[in-house]
């Protein structure tokens, strides 16, 4: 343990399960706690916050480093156990997950588990996010998930939350974790209920392009059952929506992930991890954007960049032009809260766009007036920009055409239309290749033929960019899904 460690938890303040309920968000870090076999648990920094519930955090326990699960609420009993029956569960038909070092209560009715602590483990939700799906590992990882899920599906053991997130990758070793996920069932999985729990792992992953190795693992795992690439998609793609669905809802609501606070003349919303560096900005983001570096000043819509502790931030605000304009948007939601969605659902489906920050709205009550929008900055140059070089040659290079073919098949396969398709809307990045913005006008269709109409009207508005005889319109019409 460092020096600075040492000395924080010689300060700590003692405290029990009832006490550190009533902290709710914001428990004292550092701060102790005094276990049922008389050692003490020191907590150093907070990992995952559930008000009054549960605390997961950093900890030194008996001269080691610990993740420790701190379970608080009253019943918080069912959920220890689980948990610590689970991950024992876990252990004893051998799949690689963190090892229980301690368990126990805690005063005053709270519960405890200790497990080690990995600092070098990551999960695989951030390696799939940061090599959008493409990376060297994620499908070796998954096919060794898939084949320990099949496994565990033949002991008639089910893990009801198996997402990207319950992955660490440790030393090259994909663990499963969250074992209050975890029941041991009578007997062995019917072949339905396989797929449905095999479904929700791949409904969590980007779309793959194949699934047969991803079955084939699952099948060495469980020789009992095959499951049916039809089914099993049909299966994804039904827990996929549903996914979607509460994770737009999360977005605008406040839990673990956002805070969003809404009064009688403001709605704010805002990722957890950014309410604290971004909360000046919040606060006053027309200032903000007065001592920053403008990069659109238009009737409807106002852009600049700004910096808060040396990151590159975009806010848009969407202006009212005048009292007719006020009253045709009053009673809608604004076209920054429609932003705000979309971008969040391109990146639930791996589709790249700027991480979106912050909304905010001006309100009257009910009625909504100006609106922001924060997101990363991007400074990449505009696809009609980089592709400006190969307007007459007979296709782009081979790294811009795999890109915008994969752009446009997601997009396409997910019912996507952006609405304003000019290419100036669509910036190239060297590593993630197309990165789509302005997404006020985005819509994701139910039904095909809406979705067809809409697809017809974009695909026009980006070849309308280039010149009909040149070479590069001729092959994004033949190339891109009619």
């Amino acid at each position: 343990m460092s020096g600075a460690c040492q000395e924080a938890a010689g300060q700590a303040p003692v405290l029990d399960a009832a006490r550190l309920a009533a902290t709710r968000r914001e428990p004292p870090f550092p701060f102790a706690l005094r276990l049922d076999d008389s050692s003490r648990l020191e907590l150093l920094r907070p990992l995952r916050i559930l008000p009054g519930k549960r605390i997961v955090a950093e900890g030194i326990w008996n001269g080691q480093r610990v993740l420790a699960k701190l379970f608080i609420a009253s019943g918080s009993a069912r959920h220890w156990r689980r948990e610590r029956d689970g991950l024992a569960l876990l252990a004893a038909a051998d799949i690689p997950t963190t090892p229980i070092l301690a368990a126990g209560t805690l005063a005053e009715g709270g519960h405890y588990l200790l497990t080690a602590f990995l600092p070098d483990a990551h999960s695989l939700a951030s390696e799939l996010e940061n090599t959008g799906g493409e990376g060297g590992n994620a499908r070796t990882w998954l096919e060794a998930i898939c084949a320990r899920l099949g496994r565990l599906h033949a002991r008639g053991i089910t893990h009801g939350d198996p997402h990207p997130g319950n992955i660490l990758i440790d030393a090259g070793e994909p663990l499963l974790i969250d074992g209050d996920a975890v029941r041991q069932r009578p007997t062995p999985l019917s072949g339905r209920q396989a797929d449905a729990m095999l479904a929700n792992l791949l409904a969590g992953l980007p779309p793959e392009k194949t699934l047969a190795s991803l079955i084939d693992a699952y099948h060495a795992g469980n020789p009992h059952h095959a499951p049916s690439p039809a089914a099993l998609q049909a299966q994804i793609e039904k827990n996929r929506r549903a996914r979607l669905m509460d994770y737009l809802a999360k977005t605008v609501r406040p839990c673990t992930r956002f805070d969003v606070r809404r009064t009688a003349s403001r709605f704010v919303a805002v990722g957890r991890v950014d309410a604290a560096p971004l909360a000046p900005l919040l606060a006053d983001p027309d200032r903000a954007m007065a001592s920053g570096v403008p990069l659109k000043d238009g009737h409807t819509a106002t852009v600049a960049r700004v910096e808060v502790d040396g990151r590159m931030l975009a806010v848009k605000r969407y202006n009212i032009k005048n009292t007719a304009h006020a009253l045709s948007r009053a009673w809608r939601p604004s076209r920054a809260w429609h932003a705000w969605r979309e971008g969040h659902r391109l990146h639930f489906l791996g589709i790249h766009t700027p991480m979106p920050r912050a909304l905010i709205e001006e309100r009257l009550g009910p009625l909504r007036r100006r609106a922001w929008l924060i997101t990363d900055y991007h400074g990449g140059c505009s696809l009609l920009g980089r592709l400006a070089p190969y307007v007459d040659a007979a296709a782009p290079p081979p790294a811009e055409s795999a890109a915008l073919l994969r752009f446009f098949t997601t997009l396409h396969a997910h019912r996507i239309a952006h609405g304003d398709l000019k290419a100036n809307n669509l910036l190239w990045d060297e590593t993630r290749g197309i990165i789509v913005i302005d997404l006020d006008a985005m819509t994701q269709y139910a039904h095909a033929a809406a979705h067809a109409r809409a697809w017809r009207r974009d695909r026009a508005r980006l070849l309308a960019n280039w010149p009909a005889e040149s070479g590069l319109h001729r092959w994004l019409d033949a190339h891109l899904a009619e």
